[in-house]
């Protein structure tokens, strides 16, 4: 599988002296979950890597307005619907089911 450096110009992920760089948590994990059904065979990086470029399409990727992996998040939530993994209208389901939670309802202790 490719590694992390060898995606294309197109669909490079945010970088930071040559790490990977997240803004959220959830988006460290939704590029956890790609490499690691890419690595389970469910489908393979290069496949990933053609829907995440579909979905960055014409899409203005400069700027502080710019949310790469919500992009990232559709091309892997858009490539296992493709593969019959997950089906659509469950996924827009559990999407919406998601983002109606209060912000911190999972964090509820003192460190």
């Amino acid at each position: 599988m490719a590694a992390v450096g060898e995606f294309d110009e197109a669909s490079a992920p945010p970088m930071v002296n040559g790490e990977l760089q997240f803004d959220a948590p959830w988006q460290g994990r939704v590029f956890g979950m790609a490499r690691s059904l890419a690595e389970a065979g469910l489908f393979s990086w290069d496949e990933f890597r053609v829907s995440l470029i579909a979905q960055l399409d014409g899409v203005v990727t400069t700027g502080d307005n710019f949310a790469y992996y919500d992009y990232f998040q559709l091309a892997l939530e858009q490539l296992l619907a493709s593969k019959g993994v997950v089906a659509s209208d469950m996924l827009a389901e559990r999407t919406q089911a998601f983002a109606q939670r209060p912000h911190g309802h999972d964090h509820n202790h003192n460190h």
